[in-house]
């Protein structure tokens, strides 16, 4: 009907990213629909204060691998943003079922339920993890969309973070066929680290990076070279792919690369003097990752100076209580 607002649905709603995604789209006057695992928890709070929130969002309790639960929160929605999936954040012990099977059969399972609910175009976020390991590409050569991590090399990996990898490189993969099989139109983005202001009471893997390196120092966790994106022009990607990509598109997502050493000295020490900067910080040059979001850019995004970023999310830490 002419007038009539369009109905979209965001999986995983509850997260850093997706609560950020959820807010621009209402922002838009979109009907926005959420999956939650416990819609009436208070750590959606959140939602509330967004404003068009009360009129135009309404959140579904629904699993990933729950393929019922899925398919009654598509229900009436032309797009989907499948943002959510798990990061480990420890070690896991059973990685095929807490890591990849919610990641790739639960993204099949999304799929399968937008296509028996005749969604039209669904946005799948993948991750960088997706692209960067691929011991084939050239040294030099910048990784753009053309690029993919390469199973065999990750499963040799001896690290915890090869199952996030694995997953992500899987699930994009399988959902880029899925959508050339069926005819939905499957678009997917890949970020990287994702940084900036939270949205809800809790943090994550991510967004708890800047008070984990201002409260325990930048050298306590490994992570020296960083690619990085603000949660906000993320969220602008998504809406954008949606909205103009054409179907079967891979998207890097990226806007800042730099080492944790340049963070510290150029923005972090200038702009808040009075924390503990005595760890001794660098990084090699094998830890550098070269990434474009040219055909993003293209597309017609922009993002924000990394300044902006990193200021917004400590005085957001500060906001509500967690670098006390």
């Amino acid at each position: 009907m002419a007038g009539e607002k369009e109905k979209v649905c965001v999986t995983g709603a509850g997260g850093f990213a997706a609560s950020w995604v959820v807010k621009l789209l209402l922002s838009q006057d979109y009907l926005v629909h959420g999956t939650v695992r416990q819609p009436g928890d208070s750590k959606f709070d959140h939602f509330n204060k967004l404003e068009k929130a009360s009129e135009n969002l309404k959140l579904f309790k629904a699993d990933l691998l729950d393929y019922e639960s899925l398919r009654s929160a598509f229900l009436g929605c032309r797009g989907v943003f499948h943002v959510a999936s798990p990061v480990p954040i420890t070690t896991v012990t059973n990685p095929e079922a807490e890591v990849l099977e919610p990641a790739v059969k639960g993204t099949l399972n999304v799929l399968k339920a937008c296509l028996e609910a005749n969604v039209k175009r669904v946005v799948v976020v993948s991750s960088i993890a997706a692209v960067v390991k691929n011991p084939n590409w050239p040294n030099n050569q910048v990784k753009d969309e053309s690029c993919w991590s390469d199973p065999e090399y990750v499963e040799s990996m001896n690290t915890a973070k090869k199952w996030y990898y694995l997953s992500k490189t899987q699930a994009e993969s399988e959902a880029l066929e899925f959508g050339k099989r069926s005819g939905l139109e499957v678009v997917t983005v890949c970020p990287s680290t994702i940084l900036g202001p939270v949205l809800l009471s809790t943090f994550t893997s991510s967004s708890g990076l800047l008070p984990r390196g201002l409260k325990g120092g930048f050298g306590s966790f490994g992570y020296n070279y960083w690619t990085v994106v603000d949660v906000r022009d993320f969220a602008e990607a998504l809406l954008l792919t949606y909205k103009k990509s054409e179907a079967g598109e891979r998207y890097i997502c990226t806007s800042h690369a730099i080492g944790v050493e340049e963070v510290v000295e150029k923005y972090l020490k200038i702009a808040y003097p009075n924390y503990n900067y005595s760890d001794k910080l660098s990084h090699t040059e094998e830890e550098e990752e070269k990434l474009s979001s040219e055909k993003l850019q293209r597309l017609g995004w922009t993002y924000r100076p990394l300044e902006e970023t990193l200021i917004d999310s400590i005085e957001n830490c500060r906001k509500i209580g967690v670098l006390e």
